[in-house]
Parts: structure tokens; sequence; C-alpha cells
């Protein structure tokens, strides 16, 4: 016999092509695999043609007797981003195997870990074994077994294996993960891409939980494979309880469908499906659902109107035979190209909450918007045009005044428009801004209370019954000097134009003249008009630092005039306000140069705020920010004492000359501390207005959270009470997974807990556990409705249960 020793920095030819060879059989041994999913073509593929093999080892020893080549000592091959290491690799050229030993490990170019002591196969890929396994997926799925047989190059066998999606602990590596499958036979199937377990058994913690004769699931790496999915279970008073089984068809690769059944123990079988289809530019889902209702009468209390529990508004009164619900719709977002995006989100129903009742997924939202889109973006410059339609999804007839759904508008369209150009003007920055809407109102949206001007109940006429309309082009230009003395100053120039049309209804006009009689105004409302607003105004701010040993601190006191015209229309109620109904004047808003929300409304007349903005921070790492000022109206008349559809300025502490005072202080810490307080006072009483106190704390083992919050009744703007109301919430960390948490809001205005609810989870790498319970009640019943919710998720597995938790919880 004649034996070849060569020393490893020699690699003659054909050292080199029997190396590739065996670099190549045993990169092989990674095809098989379940965590792969992938043929021999495919691998072949990974590694790039003209690919340099880079062999090292202590010594390669050439048996030409026996025909065989041996790396040994500090194997390691490189071939194409694949690498082998192992003590000991042999290649037979007679019986073309390949043998690697000695703590072999193969990293494939995807990151894919193979382990093992021993690996044997054949150098056509088809058949092999591979002795003591472990392998390590490039999205941390693990396997392991004792011994895995390849047949045919399809099949491959693992005698009793192991299947976890859990990271082995760095401390403790023979511990058990958090769950695991057992098994006699695991049975990977290259073309099928399935994995089937033989003889199986679910191990918890440690401990056995089930055991399962056979069952299959997808390859880990496959992400669509047709089958049944986990299933859910869910319960509602109205409904009872619910067994969810939904089934997947992956009928291509760029579309499927999800079609789910449902049987609730009072009202039957409800079906759902969707179809979501992808394109090179986008995708879009279509989605279905319908039940033949078994007891509509459980929705409907002994009068015949809605319970409390229920929300079939269609079931009408007792014994009502229309028992057939459901629900279309469809979303879907293209990219036209890398500026412009169409999509729309639309929903079709039998009734108006259909969707919110049987809680379909993306469709159960309380108030859902549906609309066509399209919006443009480059850079600073904003593009959006859609039509929008809002639908309430409530428990109230149509016939009960407090029902909202049949008064919300159609939106056909509304327009935004920015551009800011990207060289300056005159020295400063301009910027342009357009918006148009378009409103049809079916019907009347007044809003109902209790009456603050005597024999009416009629306060607020929050939206026509008619059409209206409304184009605003907007342009303002502002400049920022400093002097030397370190003062900023910032002149400022802005121009708004508006062209509205309104159609009302006999009945808007009737209701409108009402409330003007009511207020001591004049009716003028008007089929068309334009109006303008001018304003000029120069904002000063002078920011001082002061420096400690410790600490520094910046002090800006900072003023703000804008000169302007009065706004026009308003006090004769000509002007439909529908986008600036919600108004807040705080510390936040104190510098805004118009401080209504949207464009119905105008601020107009001439105003100055005047405030000082505080900031600190200390080489403890804490930090105070403050801020405290009030606004004057310094000529013309006053926009917030202008009572307008909704009197949205009411009791918003601007309506006087001199504003209330606004203000705000807040802390943080470096060791997850954080709190503030803002508030609104009297301008001469100093009597609290508005106010909310917030704090939290985020660390381990507990978090804590604290908010109140305060605001003074307005009866003309529909809330003739105060308000207080104060939430906690609290997590703690029972050990380094469990976690237990609680939330709780209190009325202390009704004397009422409004809502409460705990919470248990645990969560790791692999495994969600959440179970929380809920109650909440009724401000004028006080009838407590109870929610449960549960949810476990097994990474690569599923998740089971509710799809919706009980409690908002706090980490």
């Amino acid at each position: 016999m004649r034996e070849a020793f060569l020393p490893s920095n020699r690699q003659p030819v054909l050292a080199r092509l029997y190396a590739a060879s065996a670099l190549a059989c045993l990169l092989a041994c990674a095809v098989p695999l379940p965590a792969l999913a992938q043929d021999v073509s495919e691998m072949a593929a990974k590694v790039p043609s003209g690919s340099q093999m880079l062999l090292a080892a202590d010594t390669l020893v050439y048996n030409n007797d026996n025909q065989t080549v041996t790396a040994v000592g500090a194997v390691q091959i490189d071939y194409g981003g694949n690498r082998l290491v192992a003590q000991r690799v042999e290649y037979n050229r007679k019986t073309k195997r390949l043998v690697a030993s000695g703590n072999v490990e193969v990293v494939n170019s995807d990151g894919t870990k193979i382990n093992s002591q021993h690996v044997d196969i054949t150098d056509d890929f088809a058949d092999g074994f591979v002795n003591a396994l472990r392998v390590e997926t490039i999205d941390k799925a693990y396997f392991a077994a004792e011994s895995a047989e390849r047949m045919g190059g399809v099949l491959t066998t693992f005698h009793n294996g192991v299947y976890t999606a859990c990271e082995p602990c760095e401390d403790k590596p023979d511990k058990a993960p958090t769950w695991r499958v057992k098994a006699r036979k695991i049975i990977w199937n290259g073309e099928k891409k399935t994995v089937r377990f033989e003889n199986a058994n679910f191990e918890f913690f440690g401990f056995p939980l089930a055991y399962l004769p056979a069952f299959e699931i997808a390859d880990p790496t496959v992400k669509r494979k047709s089958g049944f999915l986990i299933p859910g279970i869910v319960y509602q008073s109205d409904l009872g309880v619910g067994v969810k089984i939904p089934y997947y068809l992956a009928l291509a690769p760029t579309y499927d469908l999800t079609v789910t059944g449902t049987g609730y123990t009072k009202q039957g079988f409800l079906g759902e499906a969707e179809w979501r289809q992808r394109f090179n530019n986008g995708e879009y889902t279509l989605k279905i659902a319908g039940i033949q209702q078994q007891d509509p009468d459980a929705f409907v209390d002994q009068q015949g109107f809605p319970g409390s529990l229920g929300h079939n508004v269609n079931s009408g009164e007792v014994g009502d035979p229309n028992k057939f619900r459901g629900m279309m719709g469809t979303q879907g977002n293209f990219a036209i190209n890398p500026r412009w995006d169409f999509g729309w989100d639309v929903l079709l129903q039998t009734d108006k909450n259909f969707s919110n009742t049987y809680n379909i997924e993306k469709y159960n939202a309380s108030v859902h918007q549906s609309s066509v889109y399209l919006t443009g973006l480059n850079g600073r410059n904003y593009f959006d045009v859609r039509a929008m339609h809002f639908e309430v999804q409530e428990d109230t007839l149509d016939s009960n005044p407090a029902a909202r759904n049949g008064q919300q508008p159609w939106v056909l369209p509304s327009l935004d428009y920015a551009y800011i150009p990207d060289v300056s003007v005159g020295g400063g920055q301009l910027s342009l801004n357009v918006n148009a809407r378009v409103l049809r109102r079916d019907d009347l949206d007044e809003t109902y209370f209790d009456p603050y001007v005597p024999a009416s109940g009629t306060q607020r006429v929050r939206g026509i019954e008619g059409e209206s309309g409304r184009l605003t082009a907007e342009a303002e230009w502002k400049r920022t000097f400093i002097t030397d003395g370190g003062l900023v100053l910032t002149p400022l120039l802005a121009l708004q134009g508006d062209a509205d049309y309104v159609n009302a209804s006999s009945g808007s006009l009737a209701a409108i003249n009402q409330m003007a009689t009511n207020l001591g105004e004049q009716d003028d409302t008007r089929s068309s008009f334009s109006r303008y607003m001018a304003t000029a105004g120069l904002e000063m701010r002078w920011p001082v630092l002061f420096s400690g040993i410790s600490s520094s601190h910046v002090f800006e006191p900072m003023a703000q005039v804008f000169v302007r015209p009065n706004e026009q229309y308003v006090g004769g109620l000509a002007i439909p306000n529908e986008d600036a109904q919600s108004m807040v004047f705080d510390a936040t808003t104190l510098f805004e140069r118009d401080k209504f929300s949207g464009y119905d409304r105008i601020e107009g007349g001439s105003r100055a705020n005047v405030g000082v903005r505080y900031s600190g921070s200390y080489n403890n790492g804490w930090g105070t920010n403050a801020i405290v000022g009030q606004s004057y109206q310094i000529g013309g008349d006053n926009s917030y004492a202008a009572p307008d559809l909704v009197n949205v300025g009411a009791y918003s502490g601007l309506e006087n000359s001199k504003s209330d005072y606004v203000g705000l202080f807040g802390i943080n810490s470096p060791n997850g501390f954080a709190a503030s307080v803002s508030g609104r006072f009297d301008e001469q009483t100093f009597e609290v207005r508005r106010a909310e106190v917030k704090a939290a704390y985020s660390g381990l083992p507990v978090s804590l959270s604290a908010k109140y919050a305060f605001i003074e009744a307005q009866p003309l703007y529909g809330f003739t009470t105060d308000r207080h109301e104060v939430t906690l919430g609290a997590s703690t960390h029972l050990a380094e997974n469990w976690r237990v948490f609680g939330t709780g809001t209190y009325d202390l205005q009704e004397s009422l807990l409004v809502k409460d609810g705990v919470g248990f989870a645990y969560n790791d790498s692999c495994f969600t556990y959440l179970m929380t319970y809920s109650q909440s009640r009724d401000l004028n019943t006080r009838e407590v409705t109870q929610s449960i919710g549960f949810n476990l998720s097994f990474r690569t597995l599923g998740d089971f249960g509710s799809s919706t938790n009980a409690v908002d919880t706090i980490q």
C-alpha cells in the first residue's frame, strides 16, 4: 500500500478536485432537512459559477490502493459561501461515499447550521445516513435526531427526532425548551414541502402534554401551504360560544384563499372567505361573510329594541323573520411609481354593525372609514385626493336621535396639496397649501342634550342635510433673523382664500334658524360665498442659557403678534363647520397661528401670544421642561367668541380678550420615570378649567401608570356636567417571562368604575400566553358587561384563542 502525505499548504490539482467533490457531497446532506425545503438544483444554484474553493487541514492523506482521499485535523472547506468544519473528512472514489466525522458543522450560505458527529452520504445526493444530527435554521427552528436516512432524493426520515422553535438556554443548554415535539419518526417530503410526525408527544416545559399518533405541518420555512390553520374560540353573550376553524388554500405563488367556518351555540354557522392577490406593484384583498341567524331575538329586549347586549339593528322587533346578515369588504394598495400610490378600503354590509357584532377582522372597528385614494409624495411636497364614507357600527335604531350612522356624510372628494419650493424666496421659506372638500349628507346631524337656552332642545347642528363644498388656497412666507444679542426674529406673511357653496335642505335651514334665534343671532345662511384672510405676523424669541456645575438650563421668553382682519360670515351662522369641530386650547397650541383644527373656521382679528419656554438637563440624566403663557385679542372681532353651528369656541378659554392661562411642566429620568402636569386656569380667579396629570414608571420588576383628567362643563358644546376621570395601570414581572397586569378607569363625577381589567401573560422567544378579564359599565344604566380574552401562540406552529384581548396592557 502506498500512501502520500502532503502538508496542508500544498494543494495539487487532483487534491482540489477531490476536495471539491467531497464538499459538494457533504453539502448535499443539507438538502433533505425539513428546515431547508429545497432540492438539489436549488442548492447548486447557491454556489456561483467560477467560485474558488479553499481547503485547509493539518494533513492530506492520499491512499491510492484504497482510492481514498482523507483530510485530517482542523478541516475547513469554504466554497461559494458554504463552509464545512470537521476533524476528519474522507472521500472514497470506489464507493463514491463521503464520510465526515468529529464535531462536523456545515454552515450553508443562507445561514442554516447543521451539526453532527458523523455524516455518511453518497455523491449523487440521493441516499445517505446522518448520525446524531442537529440542525439550526436561519429562522431559529431546531431539529435533532439520533439518526436520519435519505431515500430517493425526496424523503428524509429522522429516527427518534425532536422539533422546537425555542432557542436553547445559554446558561443551561440541557434544559428542556418551553415546548417541543418528540416523535418516533419525523418524515420530510421534499416535493410536498411537509413534515409528518408519527407517534409524537407534545411536551410543555418538559412535561408531556398531549400524545398525537400522527400529524403533519408545513415545512417551517414554507410560508404558504394549503391546509387547516390553528382553530380559535370566541365568546359573546348574544352569540354564545364560537369555535372557529380556518382552512388556507395556497392556490398560486401570487394569490391564495382562506375559508373560515365558525359555529356559534346561539346563532349558528358563520361563513367567511378572504381572497388575497399580490402583484409586482401592490396587492388587494376581498372578503365576504354571512350568517343565517338562528336567534335574532337575542339582540332585542322585551320592548323590541336593541338590548344592551345586542347589536343586530336589522332584527327589529321580536319575531322579525329577517335572519340573514352579511358583509363584503375589499382593500388594496398599489404603487403607480416610487412617488404615487393608489388604493381603497370599502365596506358594504346588510346593516350598520354586522362586522362589529361578529368581529370580522379588518372591518370590526366601531367607526370604519371606507375610502378610495390617490397619494403622491416627493420630498417635502405632498398630494392626496380621496373619496370617503364613515360607517358608525352602533347598536341603536336609526329612529333613535342618538343614532349617528345615517348622519355620516359622503366625502366626494377631499383633496390636500402641500408644496414647499427647494429654493428660498426672498431669503425665507415659502409654503403653499390647497384643501378642497365636497360633502353630501342624507340626514341632518343634530345634537340633543339638556337645553342650555330654555325651551330649546337643539343647541348644535353638526352637519347639514344636503351638499356643501369648499376650495381653500393658502400661502405662507417666513424668514428668521438672529441679532447680535441673540434675539431671534421671524417675520411672517400669510394669505388664505376660500370659495364655498351650500345647498341645505329645508329641515337644515329650519334647525339653523332655530339655533340662531336661541343664540340671539341672525340667520345668514348663503348658497355661495367667498372669503379671504391675510395675516402679517412677527415672532420674537430670546433663548438664554444658564450653565451650572451639574446642570444647564435654557429660558426662552417668546412673543407672537398676528395682525389680520375679522373672520367673515361666522356670526350669521353661514358656514357649515365640518372639519374644525374639535379644538383644545392648552400649552401645546399656545403659539399656533390659527388654533382651529381645520379649514372651515379661520381665526380672525389681531392677536398676541406671550409665554416662556424652559428646558433643563442634569448630569445625572434627569430632564425638565415647561411652558406657560397667555393669549390676547388686541384688535378686531374675537373668532372664538363668535358662535358657529357647533359652538366650537364656547368655553375654549379664548373667548375673552384675555385668554385663560395655560401651562405645562414635565420631568423625565434615566431610570424610566416620567411625569407631566398641564392645565388651563381662569385668567381672573385662577380656577382650574381643564387639567391633566400623568405619571409613569417603566422598569423591572414593576411598571406603573396613572392619569387624571378634568374638563369643566361646556353646555353649549354638548357637555352639561364636569368630567373627572382617573385611570391607573400596573404591570409586574413575577419572573423573567411571567407578568401580571391590570387597569382601571374611575369616573369621579358619576362615582362609577367605568371599566377595569386584569391579565396574566407569559412571553419568551417561542411561546406567548395571554389571559385577560375585564368589566365595563354603562354610565346611564350602570349595567355591567364582562369580557374574557385569551391567546396561545407557538412560534412556527400557530395561534389559538380569541383574536382580541379584553384589556389594554402596559409593558
